[in-house]
């Protein structure tokens, strides 16, 4: 198997790997004291980091490969997914205030203290499983393809070496590893790919020549509206069903929540949201249009710019656009892209495995026996990675990879209703919370299971009568808009069927609930600069929705 890189390439690869450990060092010398410190870095980080951490924690090295395999495939649809850097403006201005708040370390624990210890069993259990079977596998099995591919060695050593390397910086270090490793991780990341977009854009000839290429093969692969009835990209289900599952994401997740939360005050906090909003516009620059990019050369030039699948189509850049030297750091990037991710999820379920199972079964345990369960925790969380990749290799290129990508779309609705609900109104009691999560796992299985179970006749594209198989197929992102009105009925029937929650227990935690005081700190908590770059960002977003048409 022979390596994409040269000498110089991997000195350049060494130096940032130094660099990383550089800061991994640095941050152990600190010691982490209590929960508190190895959780969420001591609630006391600063904007810039937050905003880069929350990139670096989105962005894995499947977002790398895929975003820009669908750009060279199916163009600028994709890019609604992209454009939901508006929805992490909601996460600092919507919900984080109710986070801090609360002083909730996880989002099980302030369903708990909204809602009742139910609704927090439910998540974190939840919350856990779904993180192994899909961030988990689904990081490694993508990270190990990339790792082989650029350094030329068996999927088994790159996937391994990587899961052992940020494994170990994430149980020593916690959360303070984490998120200042991203932060550089980030600019590596941004660096390197503006470097191949603007490269890519040089050899295609420029922005109005990529146009011009691509449109004369494939005229819809710069529309990001395709018609309600298509069957991969309805524009219904994506700006909709697509901002259901972003909600879920962005702004519930502990994946992502656990950095704001790292702020020591909501106005920080919020400014780390704005920023990593403006970075999550990001991806459509740096990932999907050198997607398209490959698209054009491979149609101008097949015999230099071939691409045997779509999902090379980045790769193939790195191999034949960057100097020497360039392709090392470019291949930094992308390792940083999956490590960031993986060091993400390590610690989110060692926070949620910690905080709302151990210490709620222990209450008695001291900070030390804590923080030294959360480094358990995240080593046991790296060897079941481990295990789970050989049966991610078998199911990894089939339907099965499909099926992890959309069961996002049906864990979303229920989260959704629930969170979104609980803070904008008061009235939502406990029997509706856990009533709507629980009928949303119903909903979940059975959809799910149908799915399976009708595969063969979907797949061979046949027509079969019945109201299961009409449930089996419709379109994942419309399911999520249906499962969403579901839930949304189902927690407002029961809310209204039920006695009303104590208003007193849940002081500050809903919008109905805020006293003079809170009222008064939330407005004190921002200032005009921050509205201004939040309005921005929504004209930008609204400016690329209407260029793509």
């Amino acid at each position: 198997m022979q390596s994409v890189l040269e000498n110089l390439d991997w000195v350049v690869l060494g130096i940032y790997f130094l660099a990383l450990i550089a800061v991994a060092v640095w941050v152990v010398l600190q010691k982490n004291k209590d929960t508190e410190d190895y959780f969420l870095a001591g609630r006391n980080v600063g904007w810039f980091v937050i905003g880069a951490s929350i990139f670096a924690s989105n962005i894995g090295s499947e977002h790398v490969v895929g975003l820009a395999g669908t750009g060279f495939e199916s163009g600028t649809p994709m890019a609604h997914y992209e454009l939901h850097a508006w929805i992490v403006l909601l996460l600092g201005w919507l919900f984080l205030p109710f986070y801090i708040r609360s002083g909730a370390f996880t989002m099980p624990e302030f369903l708990e203290k909204r809602f009742d210890s139910r609704s927090r069993w439910f998540l974190s259990l939840f919350s856990l499983v779904a993180y192994v079977l899909t961030k988990v596998s689904v990081t490694i099995y993508a990270g190990g393809i990339v790792v082989s591919e650029l350094l030329g060695i068996p999927f088994w050593y790159g996937a391994i070496g990587i899961v052992v390397f940020t494994g170990i910086y994430t149980v020593v270090g916690g959360m303070k590893a984490v998120i200042y490793t991203e932060t550089l991780q980030t600019v590596i990341l941004i660096f390197g790919s503006v470097v191949i977009t603007y490269l890519g854009l040089q050899e295609v000839g420029g922005w109005s020549q990529l146009r011009e290429t691509v449109t004369a093969v494939s005229p819809e692969h710069f529309n990001m509206w395709r018609p309600m009835n298509d069957p991969q990209f309805p524009w219904t289900g994506l700006l909709i069903g697509g901002t259901i599952v972003g909600i879920w994401y962005w702004c519930t997740d502990q994946y992502i929540v656990q950095r704001t939360l790292a702020a020591n005050n909501i106005k920080i906090g919020r400014r780390g949201a704005i920023f990593g909003a403006y970075l999550k516009l990001l991806p459509i620059l740096i990932f999907l249009v050198p997607g398209i990019i490959a698209f054009a050369l491979s149609i101008q030039n097949p015999e230099v710019f071939s691409v045997e699948k779509a999902d090379r189509a980045f790769p193939m850049l790195v191999k034949t656009l960057l100097p020497v030297g360039l392709k090392g750091l470019v291949a930094g990037g992308l390792m940083a892209a999956l490590m960031s991710s993986l060091a993400s999820v390590f610690n989110s379920c060692s926070t949620i495995f910690t905080i709302d199972i151990y210490k709620k079964l222990y209450p008695e345990k001291t900070e030390k026996v804590l923080v030294n369960t959360g480094k358990i925790a995240t080593g046991f969380i790296v060897v079941l990675g481990i295990i789970w990749i050989p049966i991610m290799e078998k199911i990894g290129g089939g339907v099965m990879y499909q099926y992890l990508q959309n069961v996002q779309s049906y864990i979303a609705p229920p989260v959704t209703a629930v969170f979104l609900l609980g803070i904008i109104w008061k009235r939502v009691n406990s029997t509706a919370a856990i009533t709507t999560l629980l009928t949303g796992l119903v909903l979940l299985v059975l959809r799910l299971s149908s799915e399976i179970y009708y595969q063969p006749q979907i797949l061979a594209g046949e027509t079969v009568e019945g109201i299961a198989y009409a449930f089996a197929t419709i379109n994942f992102a419309h399911m999520a808009i249906f499962m969403f009105i579901f839930s949304v009925f189902i927690c407002i029937s029961v809310s209204l069927m039920t006695q009303a929650p104590n208003y007193e227990t849940i002081k500050g935690l809903a919008f109905g609930t805020l006293s003079e005081e809170q009222k008064a700190a939330n407005k004190g908590s921002y200032d005009t600069i921050d509205v201004v770059l939040s309005v921005l960002l929504v004209v930008i977003v609204i400016g690329v929705l209407t260029y793509f048409t």
